[in-house]
């Protein structure tokens, strides 16, 4: 065993071993089988109490070539045993996300010699050390061995995306806010960096922050790179808000003078929802990049984002993944200030729940969406083809039928925030919290707006809601009771009624109310959207609205290779699985253009469209008898209706 025993425990040790082995014997005489072994005994619950004295903390990011990150802690123990955690759940993933695999090397020392450690037989989150009593402090040595894939693990030798929940261990038994922290981080030489924690002291590249708590540390990132640039997106000096930006070259963090106003119109866009502000200062750690992969994290003060290289230098090529500041922007106000009940824990290795992820996750995506068109991110046309390609998606997602939307919610928990079924997502039903909610938060804002007439929407529910508390940034929880109080205080209506419809049971018709009630219809035709089609290059080819499967970004290595089939779709039917690779349209070889150019001309003709798909070794010949076009989806408007989807997405008041 690793454990250091003393002689007096050594003998206790041995006559409980006895003990236990006398007792074996007479059950293995008197049992029919093996009986199961008595679990250790639970690790010790948080309590609201200081931990007593700060633990510093030192991580060396200048390994970043080898992906290893170093990690020093002192912890104050005064000769007591402890049990330290790997920070485990963390806010935002909504699971047991922390890769406790990735740290390797851990060597406690006290009084200058090593001492053991031993990690818990059913949490492999604890580690328990037994303590010299006469030992005042415990020092912790580890490596964090990030993957050398940077799409994998976001740090490459020029950029790092540094997660202190990654690079610390913290001791059982008390709060997270009740822990308290003196970070410090050494940079390889010349990379600047961004971060919402308060610098105390630089000295070149050792970065000193001011202590803080464990709650506040693991909520404050830290990116830090080779090219950087910083733009002030401020209302005001009461309002500090930046976007720190990353990039794999200088010249990708060019920015025109229009795109710099949209980003500032978010900010103003958005206190003009919330009305309030719940951080001292916030930063968009922003990367662009085609090394390292693109993020959305949120978090109090600032949020971990990502995207393409062309962010700025191709802006009509980013249209699909505009809203991502917006998102993690709105989380400030919702996830983070307030926070559905059951997904506060007192500490990182306390199990969360998901129930409202509808509302953390589902109506922050809807602000986002909102708030990217107001500030001039996306054009009004562009926002209606996003809401309407969201309403396709259902349509081809027969997954709603056995499962209802608050199931989905439970997802993050089932595969650990990884993938869904790679074979038949449109059955399983994985994230669509997200998406969803964007059409029932639709439905609920026409709703309002057509009840009273005009005088309310659901802006007047995110003050009411959101704005409480200006300037404070101490968490407020709520249920679900609490929501719906306040929907009726804005505007009475049966709101529980309403989300149990289409949250709580099975509902397998698309949510199209929002648009109806908006003044506009979902339709098809054969127009493609000019933005989505500079997506292409990057997101694939979708022919799921009509043959019923898509196809991956053409390239050398994947040219043809299936993405996804639908399932029940027609291709579905016909014998079409995901692991094919299209080889051929009606005997010439495949391209995109080439497939939309037979389907176009399919709508004037009646014979089949024959596609030739291999699979592994084998050949595969098709014949789809289809003849309905593209059908790309659009919001076209009602004449003589209201005309309240357009006040949404229209700049506020």
């Amino acid at each position: 065993m690793p454990y250091s025993f003393s002689r007096r425990r050594s003998a206790a040790a041995l006559f409980a071993a006895v003990t236990i082995a006398l007792s074996t014997l007479v059950l293995a005489q008197n049992s029919p089988g093996p009986q199961p072994v008595t679990p250790p005994p639970p690790i010790v619950a948080p309590a609201d109490t200081p931990y007593p004295g700060t633990i510093s903390l030192l991580v060396d990011v200048t390994g970043v070539n080898s992906r290893v990150l170093k990690v020093h802690e002192t912890i104050p123990v005064k000769g007591r045993d402890i049990t330290l955690l790997y920070p485990e759940w963390l806010p935002g993933t909504h699971s047991p996300s922390n890769p406790i695999s990735e740290l390797a090397g851990l060597v406690i020392t006290a009084n200058g010699k090593r001492i053991s450690w031993v990690r818990d037989r059913v949490n492999m989150y604890a580690f328990h050390v037994e303590a010299p009593r006469d030992a005042t402090t415990l020092d912790i040595n580890f490596q964090f061995l990030a993957p050398l894939d940077p799409k994998r693990g976001r740090i490459s030798s020029t950029f790092a995306d540094v997660t202190w929940n990654s690079v610390l261990l913290y001791p059982a038994g008390y709060f997270s806010r009740d822990i308290k922290f003196e970070p410090a981080l050494r940079l390889p030489e010349g990379w600047k960096f961004a971060c919402s924690l308060d610098v105390k002291s630089q000295d070149g590249n050792l970065v000193h922050f001011k202590d803080t708590t464990l709650n506040t540390l693991i909520d404050s990132p830290l990116y830090a790179g080779v090219n950087f640039k910083r733009l002030d997106l401020s209302t005001g000096p009461d309002n500090p808000v930046y976007l720190d930006v990353f990039a794999d070259k200088a010249a990708d963090l060019e920015i025109t003078p229009e795109e710099l106003q949209y980003h500032k119109n978010l900010v103003i866009e958005a206190q003009k929802l919330f009305k309030s502000r719940h951080y001292d200062h916030y930063d968009f750690l922003f990367s662009v990049s085609d090394v390292v992969s693109g993020k959305g994290l949120e978090h109090h003060q600032s949020s971990e984002d990502g995207s393409r290289a062309n962010y700025f230098t191709d802006w009509g090529a980013g249209v699909s993944g505009r809203a991502l500041l917006a998102h993690e922007y709105t989380h400030s106000w919702n996830g983070k200030f307030r926070r559905p009940a059951d997904l506060w824990t007192p500490n990182f290795n306390v199990p969360m729940g998901n129930d409202l992820l509808w509302v953390y996750e589902g109506l922050t995506d809807y602000y986002g969406n909102v708030l990217t068109a107001r500030s001039g991110m996306r054009t009004p046309e562009q926002a209606r083809d996003v809401f309407a390609q969201i309403a396709a998606s259902f349509e081809i997602s027969p997954g709603r039928t056995w499962r209802s939307l608050e199931d989905t919610t439970k997802q993050p928990i089932i595969s650990s925030h990884g993938a869904v079924s790679q074979t038949w997502p449109s059955w399983e039903r994985g994230y669509d919290y997200y998406p969803e909610s964007d059409l029932i938060w639709l439905d609920a804002d026409t709703k309002i707006r057509e009840l009273s007439g005009g005088k309310k929407s659901l802006d007047d529910f995110a003050k009411l809601f959101f704005g409480i508390n200006n300037e404070s940034y101490v968490t407020v929880t709520y249920t679900l009771e609490d929501l719906v109080k306040a929907l009726n205080t804005v505007q009475p209506f049966d709101w529980a009624g309403f989300f149990r419809a289409r949250v709580y049971e099975v509902s397998p018709s698309v949510p199209e109310n929002g648009f109806t009630q908006g003044g506009y219809r979902l339709v098809y035709n054969d127009t493609e959207p000019e933005w989505l089609k500079k997506t292409e290059s990057v997101r694939g080819v979708s022919f799921a609205t009509s043959l019923g499967f898509s196809i991956r970004t053409e390239s050398p290595d994947s040219h043809g290779n299936l993405d996804s089939v639908g399932w029940d779709s027609l291709a579905f039917k016909a014998g079409i699985l995901p692991d094919m690779q299209l080889q051929a349209v009606n005997d010439q070889k495949y391209t995109a253009a080439g497939l939309r150019e037979t389907i176009l001309a399919a709508e004037k003709a009646k014979d089949p469209i024959k596609l030739l798909l291999k699979r592994g070794d084998e050949f595969v010949t098709v014949s789809l008898d289809y003849h309905g076009g593209m059908r790309y989806p659009h919001l076209e408007r009602v004449e003589g209706t209201p005309d309240r989807l357009d006040e949404i997405l229209a700049t506020a008041k």
